[in-house]
């Protein structure tokens, strides 16, 4: 059946048939990580190190996009164990964008690779009739070892399944920089400015390093479907199940506020910022996020077979990842 696409990502089970017809491709040895739902990184030997490359487009954030799209895309090679090194950036601008939308887009770029410490490496920049907007697709490379690459197929039976930070920081900002006026109108505009603030929080670098070293089995950075998308393709990618308690998972006040304002729901909304982790001693990592003023909550454990969350007391089977609720918004 050839039915149409939705906006967001691609339905798990179309993507994994495409993902399948590369399968007959001769592999190389040097290659350690394939493409597989829920694989932030490809990873490559290189004798004594291991090449990670990702990369993620920015396609909802107006606003500060350069700035998101370097953070989205460190926190693949963070959420694989390793360091990133550098990026490539291609920028496709719509007929009529003004020299001045090219200058942020590249202030904010050159502002968050300053934060994270890597270099802008190249890209391709071009004015195309094929967009309506800005799309920024970045590609990254980092590095790690061979010992210290984390796979979020190496999820074990029996982990604790943690959340650092707290869900919805990446949509809360968007959506409050996007319906700003609205939103300040309802709840004042200091709380639409915190809202906003989150976007300075989207980095999960420090969060991976502390997960890593207190014993993280897993990784696996939480973008679009939010938590529970995330929740599912740590399954997926470990051919095990998942039992999450919704309530348990920590939000900002802006966020529940500013959700239900405009009705939507903040555990299928896009979250960078935030980083899914499992391991054997969740409190171990917990505690350790907690002292180092990031915060983290156990929210689940990996179990063998179901994939299930449970919400008010009551028991729901974990779907698919979905379209994001941020392009529900967006397309109003």
């Amino acid at each position: 059946m050839n039915n149409p696409l939705k906006i967001g990502k691609i339905p798990t089970e179309i993507l994994a048939e495409v993902i399948s017809s590369f399968d007959s491709l001769k592999k190389r040895d040097d290659v350690l990580v394939r493409p597989k739902i829920g694989e932030d990184c490809a990873a490559v030997s290189f004798a004594d190190e291991v090449c990670l490359l990702s990369t993620d487009p920015i396609t909802a954030a107006d606003s500060d996009a350069g700035y998101f799209a370097v953070h989205i895309n460190a926190n693949d090679i963070a959420a694989s164990g390793g360091e990133p090194v550098g990026i490539l950036v291609t920028a496709l601008l719509p007929e009529g964008v003004t020299s001045q939308t090219l200058k942020e887009i590249a202030a904010g770029i050159y502002r968050a690779a300053a934060e994270i410490g890597i270099e802008v490496l190249g890209g391709h920049t071009e004015v195309t009739d094929a967009v309506n907007k800005p799309i920024l697709s970045v590609a990254i490379i980092g590095k790690t070892t061979a010992d210290g690459l984390i796979h979020t197929a190496g999820a074990q039976i029996g982990d604790d399944v943690i959340i650092t930070k707290k869900a919805a920081l990446e949509g809360t900002s968007i959506l409050a920089d996007t319906y700003y006026d609205k939103i300040s109108k309802k709840f004042g505009a200091y709380f639409a400015d915190q809202a906003v603030s989150f976007k300075n929080f989207l980095s999960v670098i420090k969060d991976a390093k502390i997960a890593k070293l207190y014993g993280a089995n897993s990784m696996h950075d939480i973008t679009e479907g939010g938590v529970l998308g995330a929740c599912y393709e740590v399954a997926e990618a470990c051919g095990l199940g998942i039992e999450i308690d919704v309530d348990k998972v920590p939000l900002n006040d802006e966020s529940v506020k500013i959700c239900e304002f405009l009705s939507i729901d903040p555990y299928y909304l896009i979250s960078s910022g935030a980083l899914l982790v499992t391991a054997k001693d969740g409190e171990k990592i917990v505690n350790e996020l907690n002292g180092q003023g990031i915060g983290g909550a156990i929210i689940g454990k990996i179990v063998e077979k179901e994939k299930t969350y449970r919400k008010n007391g009551k028991l729901f089977t974990l779907e698919p990842p979905r379209a994001d609720e941020i392009y529900k918004k967006l397309a109003d």
